[in-house]
């Protein structure tokens, strides 16, 4: 199972900090997508870490913005989020896949419930 944290109403140009956390397994194995997703629009990757915590992906949209970490021995991944926009306004979801990381949620076989994530003023 995993459950994301940290979602929340922040004014444009505020920060958030997202959370994974897994229960039932460990993240040590698997690759973890952010991915988001806003009414009327389909899902979006956002980041992405490798299980090897070498490879990471960012949606031109959020790079130098957003930054994902991994702590295995908490094991969570988190999504740092910072300069917040009105247009990062959406549902956020962390999954996860043992394969090879990709931005594709298509690829991904476990998910958690989602985290609303809001910015406006």
């Amino acid at each position: 199972q995993l459950v994301e944290s940290g979602g929340g109403l922040v004014q444009p140009g505020g920060s958030l900090r997202l959370s994974c956390a897994a229960s039932g397994f460990t993240l040590d194995y698997f690759a973890i997508g952010w991915f988001r997703q806003a009414p009327g629009k389909e899902c979006e990757g956002v980041s992405c870490i490798s299980s090897s915590d070498i490879t990471t992906y960012y949606s031109d949209s959020v790079k130098g913005r957003f930054t994902i970490s991994r702590d295995n021995a908490k094991n969570t991944v988190y999504l740092q989020m910072n300069s917040l926009k009105p247009e990062d306004t959406a549902v956020y979801y962390c999954a996860a896949r043992t394969s090879i990381v990709t931005m594709d949620y298509r690829e991904y076989d476990y998910w958690g419930q989602g985290t609303q994530v809001t910015v406006s003023s």
